[in-house]
């Protein structure tokens, strides 16, 4: 059976990195997007890696422009925008697609081990958010509307498991 540590992916800089380097640590992976109605959510996931990183979350957002084309810049203008706006710490990761043929891997992953509403695998909308365990199994997947501080108890419970 595959686990989150089967994949890599690329950083928002171009550089590679092996899943695997987070094991033993839970991780929340969300789409995101620049221009989006539920953008302010970086604040909220940044609160989320702020509070919980020391303790072993890590936040990883994805950059993804297939909805709306609402991330249509480069992925240094995508990571300026995270800092100055949002002073996003936590790892922003390389533009990917997470529907359709070009979807990457970890994603089609993430959307098979964790349907959606009614079993859809598709991806809705961004800020799309699944929360995986320290296996490097996914926990839960959670909808666009769901704000992260409403995450909490379950990355804490995530975290004391």
């Amino acid at each position: 059976m595959a686990t989150v540590y089967d994949f890599d992916a690329l950083q928002i800089d171009g550089t590679s990195v092996r899943l695997k380097k987070f094991k033993g640590k839970v991780m929340l992976i969300v789409n995101t997007a620049s221009a989006c109605g539920f953008t302010p959510q970086f604040a909220g996931l940044e609160e989320l890696h702020q509070t919980y990183g020391r303790k072993g979350l890590v936040v990883l957002g994805f950059p993804c422009n297939q909805f709306g084309g609402q991330d249509p810049g480069s992925n240094d203008e995508i990571a300026s925008f995270c800092q100055l706006n949002f002073g996003v710490t936590f790892p922003m990761m390389a533009k990917v697609e997470v529907n359709g043929a070009e979807a990457t891997p970890l994603f089609q992953w993430l959307t098979a081990e964790a349907p959606g509403l009614l079993g859809s695998k598709a991806i809705k909308w961004n800020f799309t958010k699944f929360l995986v365990g320290k296996d490097g199994a996914v926990i839960r997947r959670y909808a666009p509307t769901d704000a992260p501080a409403d995450m909490a108890a379950d990355i804490e419970a995530a975290l004391a498991a």
